[in-house]
Order: structure tokens, then sequence, then C-alpha cells
């Protein structure tokens, strides 16, 4: 009788508590919206299960390589699908979607302190540990101080380092003798050597290998062989632990393990290769090489590795990612790389007539048609489409609530906010009526001068990507190298379009690229 009554006690007790710490929420959280002269969120997205449903749609959507369309397809059943920002869930975790300029501006520049990563450091640290990318406050400023020298102009117009990997790159493609092959691939492979040699001052010299007759004896370090496949792994395990908000710690796989292994095996050889010098040896070496500069600071094998690793996802991933999407679309629309070439060739001349040493940074710069090609290529699939903050105080959005969305809406200290890059850049409000159509021509018309926080591959504010001119820097002489030597590239059949996309980190074709190129 006794254990009956306590168990009818606890069923009454508990319900009742939380509907009183609910209404209690509420309450304050009314009294808070009044207190920032707030208005209720206009739309709310709520799948009847606090977002577990929605959580496990976005993974099997990123599994199939969907994602991007998914994310953009959830504006539209949005009780008012005119106003883009709404509340919803994830994993149980209230979060708040947007894809409003203004409301990203505030995040990421007028209210820049309003705002954190959350536990972003907690959901990468694995792999990345304390860099760049993981942290906030003064560990970020060290970070971004430490690396602002390496992206000064004076060492992005060092393009003529890139030329050495453009011709074992010209190697792999030759060798294919005209039949299909996955270019992504090689580019995700160029792009880790070019890293390797401008941030670290020797290249991994991953193209080089036994297939185009090079000698590998000398190169057979511990990890170089299986980096890259671990490097791409170990992002995608990542994002799926980033994906399951708080719940991030209860995915980390034995695979996951063993790839940030290898990565960290593969970094270590640079490392200990920087911490075997003398400061008379670092003194000595000509030009500037970060990890040399970083060593000068610190002599923490964990400091340096994780510096090093959050400057390849920079370096590597975005740019390969970026001239990916770029071959895809002009082997799509040959009469644009007709038009492109017709551009280098007045610049740069052609094959064999081909002038190398005219292609400079500043040279590079005036290519109009080339630069447009790659801002169309960026605005369609930016290299990091969606992105998070975490309210580290209680603020406000300006945008998302009221009956017409335009009033300012109540961020509680804690909540995610989850910005939508990839979605505004193909917002038709913006890019009009053809927004989903590869268009270059567009960024010579008027409209494109008045987009401000409607266009933002490399982010904005405070943290705006130090390495934007880097990669594009890259990427165009890429793109006009490769125009300089290839006459025609044709795309394999059985592409869907849009295309699948790989997302993690950064965002790649889910495929790959595979292309059929001419001289």
């Amino acid at each position: 009788m006794i254990e009956s009554a306590i168990v009818t006690y606890w069923y009454i007790t508990i319900p009742l508590v939380f509907l009183v710490y609910l209404v209690i929420s509420y309450i304050h959280e009314q009294t808070l919206i009044r207190k920032f002269k707030a208005k209720p969120f206009t739309n709310y997205l709520n799948d009847g299960t606090f977002g577990i449903c929605e959580g496990f749609s976005a993974l099997k959507h990123k599994k199939a390589g969907t994602s991007i369309e998914h994310y953009r397809e959830q504006y539209e059943l949005l009780p008012h699908p005119d106003v883009p920002t709404y509340r919803g869930y994830v994993f149980g975790t209230p979060i708040v979607l947007t894809k409003d300029p203004e409301n990203i501006k505030a995040i990421l520049a007028t209210q820049f302190n309003d705002f954190s990563l959350g536990i972003r450091h907690a959901q990468l640290d694995p792999l990345l540990g304390d860099g760049i990318f993981t942290l906030d406050h003064q560990g970020w400023k060290d970070s971004r101080a430490m690396l602002r020298p390496q992206f000064a102009r004076e060492q992005i117009a060092h393009v003529k380092a890139l030329e050495p990997h453009f011709q074992f790159l010209l190697k792999h493609i030759e060798k294919n003798k005209g039949q299909f092959f996955d270019i992504q691939e090689l580019f995700f492979r160029f792009t880790v050597d070019s890293a390797t040699e401008f941030l670290f001052g020797s290249s991994v010299s991953s193209l080089q290998d036994e297939s185009i007759g090079c000698d590998t004896t000398d190169l057979n370090f511990a990890g170089r062989l299986e980096f890259p496949e671990a490097f791409n792994k170990s992002q995608l395990y990542l994002s799926t632990r980033a994906l399951l908000q708080k719940l991030y710690w209860i995915y980390n796989p034995k695979e996951f393990r063993r790839c940030n292994a290898v990565v960290h095996q593969f970094s270590d050889y640079y490392i200990n290769k920087a911490l075997s010098f003398t400061p008379e040896d670092l003194e000595k070496n000509s030009g500037y090489v970060f990890l040399y500069e970083l060593v000068k600071q610190t002599r923490d094998p964990k400091v340096l590795r994780d510096q090093a690793l959050n400057i390849l996802v920079a370096g590597r991933d975005t740019t390969a990612g970026l001239l990916s999407f770029t071959v895809f679309e002009l082997a799509r629309n040959p009469e644009m790389y007709s038009k492109l070439r017709e551009e280098i060739e007045s610049k740069f001349g052609l094959g064999k007539e081909a002038r190398i040493e005219e292609i400079t940074f500043e040279n590079l710069k005036k290519c109009e048609y080339l630069k447009a090609v790659l801002n169309e290529a960026l605005r369609m699939y930016p290299s990091v489409p969606r992105n998070s903050r975490v309210a580290s105080r209680n603020t406000t959005l300006p945008h998302g609530g009221g009956p017409d969305g335009m009033s300012p809406v109540f961020i509680p200290k804690g909540k995610t906010v989850i910005y939508n890059i990839a979605a505004t850049q193909r917002d038709p409000n913006y890019y009009g009526k053809d927004a989903d159509v590869f268009r270059p021509e567009r960024w010579f018309e008027e409209s494109t001068k008045k987009l401000g926080w409607a266009y933002l591959p490399f982010n904005g504010g405070p943290r705006i990507c130090l390495g934007q001119q880097f990669a594009l820097t890259e990427a165009s002489y890429v793109i006009t190298r490769l125009a300089q030597n290839i006459a025609t590239i044709e795309l394999q059949d059985g592409y869907s379009y849009p295309p699948k996309k790989m997302t993690h980190l950064t965002m790649c074709v889910f495929d790959g690229v595979h292309v059929k190129m001419e001289k």
C-alpha cells in the first residue's frame, strides 16, 4: 500500500514540477523579450519530437550528399516562407536558424561580442585541438596574430611556387590520355602539396608517385600515404559531431580515433622537423614559414600540431573544393570555358605561346571574367555552407519577429544560432529568378555591387577568412594554367544537377569530378 502511494506521488510530482518549470521559463523569457524590446518569432518549425526526427533526417541527407538542398527546403516549410529566420530544434537542442543578411551581419560584426563558438572546441577537439577555428577570445586573437603575417600580400604574390606542383598535376592529367578521371582527387593532392610547402617550408609531394615516373624513395615518411583519406574521414566524423549539437560526446567511433592518429602522425613529421632546428637555423631560413616562426614562440609540440592542422584545413580543403566546383561548372558550360580561354589567351597566351612568367598576383586580379567565374562558383558552392554561433549573453537579432518578421527577436544566453550562407547566396531576393543558374555574367551587373552581407563566401567581421586572397590567388593560377594547356573539358554522364555535395567542415563534390580533358 505504501509503495503504491509513493509511486502515485512521483507520477504526480514529476510532471507537475516539469510543468511549473516550463511556466516559469516561459514567464521569464517573456519578461526578457519585453525588456529587450523584441517580438515573438514569426516562424517556428517543430517536428513534434524536439528535433530528434529532424536530426536523423539531417544525418540521412548528409550521407546522401543532399544536405544543402535539405536545409534550403526547410525555409519553404515555414508558416511565413518570406521571413528567413525561425526557431527550431535539432536533437533536442533549441536553435535559431537564419539566412537573413542583416542577422548574419549582427552575428559576425555589429554584435560580434554577443556571440561565441560555444561548444565547437569540444566537438572538434579530437582532431583540431586548440587552433584558430576552435578557439574563442584571447586564444583566437593569439592564433590570428600568429597567422596574419603568413597571409600578407607579399607572401600571396609568390605564385611562382605553385608552378612545380602544377607540372605534376598536368602529368597526371596527361597520363589519362583522353579518358575520364577524377580531377577533384588531384586537386586535393595539389592543394596539400602547395599548402605544406607554403606553410611548413617543404611539400608533402603527394602528386609525386610512380604512376607519373617519380622516385618516391625519400618521400615515404610516416603517415604520408594514409593522410589524405584519414583527414577526409576525420572531418566527416567531426561534422556529424557538430550536427549532434550537445550530444556530440556520444559519437567517438574507433575509426574516427584511428584516423585522428594517422593525421597527428603526419603532422608530427613537420613538427619534429621544425623542432630539430637550432635558433640559428631558423634565422637562416629565407622567407616566412609559419611553423618556423611559431617555433620561435613555443616549443610545445601540441600547440604546434594544433595550429598546423587548423591551417591545413584552410589551405587544403577550401581551395580544392573551389577548384572542383569551378571545373565541374566549366565542363557543363563549354561556351563559358571558351570565353575564359579567350581572356587567358589575351593576358598570358595559350599552349606553347604561354607566358607563364607574366602570371603574377597583380595580373591575375586583372582577369575580370576569371574573377567572375570564381565568384559565381563561390556563390553557388560556398566552402563553408553553414556555420553557427552561440549567444554569450542575452541579446537580440535585428529581424525575425512580429507579424512581418522585421522586428528584433530575443536570443537568450547559450542559444545556438545557425546561419546558412548557402541558402542566402541562392536567394532570388538578392540574385533574381535565375539564382540557381551558374551565370558568371551576373558579376558585371550593377545589382551585384549592392549585395553586402548577402554574399559572404569567406565569412565576415573580425573572424573574416585570413586566407581569402591566398585561396583566390591559388585557384586563379590553377584555372589559368589549365586554360593554357587544356582546350576542352567534358563532364562524364550520370551527374545529377545540382550535384551532390560532400559536407564536412568544408564542401566538395560528393562523387568527385570525373572529366575528360583534351589539349
